[in-house]
């Protein structure tokens, strides 16, 4: 069992920066790859980014690719969402999760990863 807690939402203005954090505990971190989702009011939720267990493979949504960076630090069980530019469209509530399942590529889907935290809101004001 792995406990996801997120932390560093909040509001800002448009064009600007937050970082998410993501701590894990429970099992051991390093196992599993990790992703982020979010999810807007009415909406589903829906892939943002994903990083292999070993940190050297990523894969990001179209919409936040080249402003959304994905990261981890095994030593400190923790990973890492750093958000530039941000829009009003990327307003929502973000989830990191954890897939213990080896692949053959990142999952992008919800059914794909085996635990949550309980989420961050960010909201981003145009």
């Amino acid at each position: 069992q792995v406990q996801l807690v997120e932390t560093g939402g909040g509001l800002v203005q448009a064009g600007g920066s937050l970082r998410l954090s993501c701590a894990a505990s429970g099992r051991t971190f390093s196992p599993y790859d990790m992703g982020w989702f979010r999810q807007a009011p009415g909406m589903e939720r829906e892939f943002v980014a994903a990083l292999s267990r070993s940190g050297s493979v990523t894969y990001y949504a179209d919409s936040v690719k080249g402003r959304f960076t994905i990261s981890r630090d095994n030593a400190k069980n923790t990973v890492y969402l750093q958000m530039n530019s941000l829009k009003a469209e990327d307003t929502a509530v973000y989830y990191c999760a954890a897939d213990y399942r080896l692949r053959l590529r990142l999952g992008i889907t919800v059914s794909e990863y085996d635990y949550w935290g309980q989420g961050t809101q960010v909201t981003v004001s145009s």
